[in-house]
């Protein structure tokens, strides 16, 4: 028993130590500063709004072996989550379970995703001084070999710069030798169409890849990809605060 607990006790200060390497790596990394978005606002700090998509009978994307979005959405937002929270943001959770947010007496699966959404942006746009972080997966089923990390930006004032350190973070710990550009969301999504705070969208991989799929899976690499994806906010923060 005494040693699986010092066993726990060294993986959990391995990861946070790496975690804090890592931040240290991007904050360090130069980017252009760019107007205060999330700074405290009548008294009030920024709460980062961990968006976990999907979830409960809505899997979302599904691999060619059944793997559903939703999961996988679900085991990254949390590890983001607790990061945040460890580099003390104040942080609130669409989620903490593989269910979905619905109202519960809903007869069809059209009324329970559109009242999800709905709730998902009722709960952004109560949140004062929010910023929004969703995770996803991405599916291409037409071409099986595309991979890799991409962000995507709403419209509203400092989800861009954000969706850029992010990106930044992303390319350089998970994209390497696939970088790729973050883009503005279409105005069909409605998630990101209707908060009024900034918001971005992570895909975090592609399920329509087998060996990207594989490596989803995989703690070690949730935790790389939440570590680059708290590190590129925490950066983000960082050059808003600096003289």
């Amino acid at each position: 028993m005494i040693i699986l607990i010092r066993k726990r006790v060294f993986l959990l200060s391995a990861l946070f130590c790496c975690f804090l390497a890592g931040l240290a790596a991007v904050l360090f990394f130069g980017h252009t500063p760019t107007a205060p978005a999330f700074a405290v606002r009548n008294g009030v700090p920024v709460t980062v709004v961990v968006d976990a998509g999907h979830g409960g009978e809505d899997g979302g994307a599904i691999s060619p072996d059944g793997v559903e979005e939703s999961r996988l959405n679900l085991e990254i937002a949390l590890r983001v989550n607790d990061l945040l929270r460890f580099a003390g943001q104040r942080t609130l959770l669409t989620r903490s379970e593989d269910v979905t947010i619905a109202d519960p007496d809903l007869s069809t699966m059209r009324q329970r995703k559109v009242s999800d959404l709905k709730n998902r942006v009722a709960l952004v746009n109560g949140t004062e001084n929010a910023v929004l972080l969703s995770i996803h997966q991405n599916s291409l089923p037409s071409s099986v070999v595309t991979h890799g990390a991409q962000v995507f930006w709403n419209r509203q004032e400092g989800a861009e710069g954000l969706a850029e350190t992010v990106q930044d973070a992303l390319n350089e710990y998970i994209n390497a030798g696939n970088e790729k550009h973050p883009k503005q969301i279409p105005a069909t999504i409605y998630l990101m169409k209707n908060i009024t705070s900034p918001g971005i969208i992570v895909e975090c991989g592609f399920l329509s890849n087998p060996e990207e799929t594989g490596r989803l899976q995989q703690p070690e690499y949730q935790r790389k990809l939440a570590a680059a994806i708290a590190a590129g906010y925490l950066r983000h923060v960082a050059e808003e605060e600096a003289p």
